[in-house]
């Protein structure tokens, strides 16, 4: 179980986000919309132990995540809204990386990185250094690592920015796949594609949900 208990933030005096609160159960989807400036990114952030509240607690199986942020790490998979990669480095060569990078045990490694390579649509480009992929496909490639070792949570900051038609359609089929291993959370502004996919969708405004 993920729970976000009555988390707010700000800088200084001005507030981001105010008393936010939801659960996302294991297996589920949830999207959260709302216009630019809302605090979308910010909550990810915070999610991802990226950034510390003001006030309020995140917390998964009971553990809050700020008491013990390497083994909470070690449960997430995150995409930032802006990725940046190794871009000497060819798409497997990369994901290699970063799974070692995780962590993984080494005889693991191969399997991790063909199932990210299946689930992301990236065969056909494994060889490709990253710096010759368009925007899109570069995405695909940071989709793929923060699915990499099959975490427990999975935060996606407009993670469908960028994505080629193609990949637009495939993802319901995508992160249904990804269910049976991870909860995603998911940020965005695609409402009516949001509803082909999420379990539920939650809308910011002022800094609530």
């Amino acid at each position: 179980m993920f729970e976000v208990r009555n988390i707010s933030f700000g800088y200084t005096k001005t507030p981001i986000l105010k008393d936010v609160s939801f659960v996302v159960s294991p297996g589920e989807t949830v999207a959260i919309t709302g216009a630019n400036g809302c605090g979308k990114t910010t909550l990810m952030k915070l999610l991802a132990t990226l950034l510390v509240p003001t006030s309020g607690q995140v917390s998964f199986d009971g553990k809050d995540a700020l008491a013990d942020t390497m083994w909470y790490r070690r449960q997430l998979g995150y995409l930032p809204e802006r990725v940046a990669l190794y871009e000497d480095m060819t798409v497997k060569e990369y994901l290699v990386y970063r799974a070692r990078l995780k962590g993984e045990l080494k005889r693991r490694i191969r399997r991790r990185v063909e199932d990210g390579l299946e689930l992301m649509r990236l065969g056909d480009l494994q060889r490709r250094p990253i710096k010759n992929l368009s925007y899109g496909q570069q995405k695909r490639v940071a989709l793929a690592d923060a699915f990499l070792l099959r975490p427990r949570v999975v935060l996606l900051d407009d993670f469908m920015a960028a994505l080629d038609a193609e990949m637009r359609e495939a993802m319901p089929a995508i992160l249904k796949e990804a269910a049976a291993f991870s909860a995603v959370v998911a940020t965005g502004h695609e409402t009516a594609e949001m509803n082909k996919w999420a379990s539920r969708i939650l809308t910011m405004e002022n800094g609530k949900v």
